[in-house]
């Protein structure tokens, strides 16, 4: 009953925040979905100023964990309801997941390192590999794949000795490698076969060795930023730390509407490593619409969906843990998603940028925000549908913090 009431709670707050208003319906449209604020035009919408407070005025504030309360496990990128129903549609056969699964299976490899990598190549193997076993224990139960997750922590959590320089691209390369083991440990928490010492090892290094990269922000592009949040919420689950939980939760209201623009905001909130200038921190768009992202125009959709898969991920681990980020940012995401899905469908920017031609990249990162908008609140996303659908799992790409999404994340049709 009690799950019940939340739920029930969480939708009222939802309808309540984005109104009651009924979306375009059209599944397949391949242009700027009509539920979307209308696009700003030239004489309309000049480019936005910065404004002066980092949030918006009036903006509620993303309330933190209710102190004292304990985390739920597992509940960093993924929660057991998901866990239990991939795993049901990988014994069932049932395509997308059971496909998925098997591409993914082949990064779920022993490792035989002795000590924790150095460079960002070999961490960013170790990291899949230590997610990709940790998935393939959950959803077969085969104990190799248990030995395979544990092994590769345990070596971390012996022989990692940290990111030095703390700056620069060591901050980018602690949030992606960051999170790909923290939702690995997390997955692996309560298997029995992992001595408690050794578990113990691993949070220890967590918050000796990555804290300090994660919690060190980066000033540049807003995906740098958004990275490192995504890895301090998934391994302030694992640490049980209510202190980085909460620090995360800070770092993202504060980066979201300094990296998704919505025309209500009433400017561009200033943030470190805007340098007073919000049209080149943008990358000078040429048309400021809801949904736009501080990189859309700076490669086309390519960091942009890096920025947007980081930010999704760090609202869903919020989500599992009791805070509901989705719902107070709910215009700001399904604006980007159904935007970003827009210009990749078509292969134009929709007149955003000057360069009016999208990257060919694309990324396995879009069934997060459809499976909690669509699946669990009901909001129809007719381009994010139809680029999943047509695109993304047939040759979406999975790379550092984007890892196979298609599998863990695809809700029932």
């Amino acid at each position: 009953m009690t799950k019940l009431y939340n739920r029930i709670l969480t939708l009222a707050l939802f309808l309540a925040l984005i109104g009651c208003g009924t979306p375009a319906t059209d599944p397949i449209s391949p242009s700027i979905s009509a539920s979307l604020s209308p696009a700003p035009t030239s004489s309309s919408s000049p480019s936005p100023t910065l404004a002066p407070a980092l949030l918006r005025s009036g903006q509620a504030s993303f309330r933190s964990r209710v102190a004292g309360t304990p985390f739920v496990h597992p509940g960093a990128l993924n929660n057991q309801a998901d866990l239990d129903f991939t795993k049901v549609q990988i014994a069932a056969g049932k395509d997308p997941w059971a496909r998925v699964f098997n591409e993914m299976k082949l990064s779920a490899l022993r490792s035989n390192r002795t000590t924790a990598p150095t460079t960002e190549t070999a961490q960013k193997l170790d990291g899949r590999r230590a997610y990709a076993n940790a998935l393939a224990w959950i959803y077969t139960g085969e104990v190799p794949y248990a030995e395979n997750a544990i092994g590769i922590l345990n070596v971390w959590g012996k022989t990692f000795t940290g990111y030095s320089p703390v700056e620069g691209q060591n901050l980018l390369v602690a949030g992606w490698t960051g999170s790909l083991l923290g939702p690995a440990a997390e997955l692996m928490r309560d298997y029995p076969g992992w001595v408690p010492a050794d578990k113990a090892l691993v949070q220890t290094m967590f918050r000796e060795k990555f804290y300090p990269a994660l919690n060190t922000m980066s000033t540049w592009n807003g995906n740098v930023d958004l990275t490192q949040i995504d890895a301090m919420l998934s391994i302030a689950v694992f640490n049980d730390d209510e202190a980085e939980f909460n620090l995360g939760l800070q770092r993202l209201e504060a980066r979201l509407p300094a990296y998704f623009y919505l025309k209500s905001d009433g400017g561009v909130p200033s943030i470190a490593g805007d340098g007073g200038n919000v049209n080149k921190f943008w990358s000078n768009p040429t048309l400021w619409v809801d949904g736009l992202t501080q990189e859309t125009c700076r490669d086309n959709d390519h960091h942009g969906q890096y920025g947007m898969a980081s930010a999704l991920h760090a609202a869903e681990v919020a989500w599992n843990q009791g805070v509901d980020v989705y719902a107070q940012d709910a215009e700001r995401f399904t604006a980007t998603l159904e935007l970003m899905a827009a210009q990749l469908l078509s292969g134009k920017m929709q007149g955003t940028c000057v360069n009016n031609v999208t990257t060919t990249d694309l990324y396995d990162t879009w069934e997060i925000g459809y499976n909690h908008y669509h699946n669990r609140m009901g909001m129809n996303l007719p381009n994010t549908y139809k680029l999943i659908t047509t695109q993304v799992r047939q040759r979406g790409m999975n790379d550092w913090n984007i890892f196979y999404e298609t599998l863990t994340h695809a809700g029932p049709e």
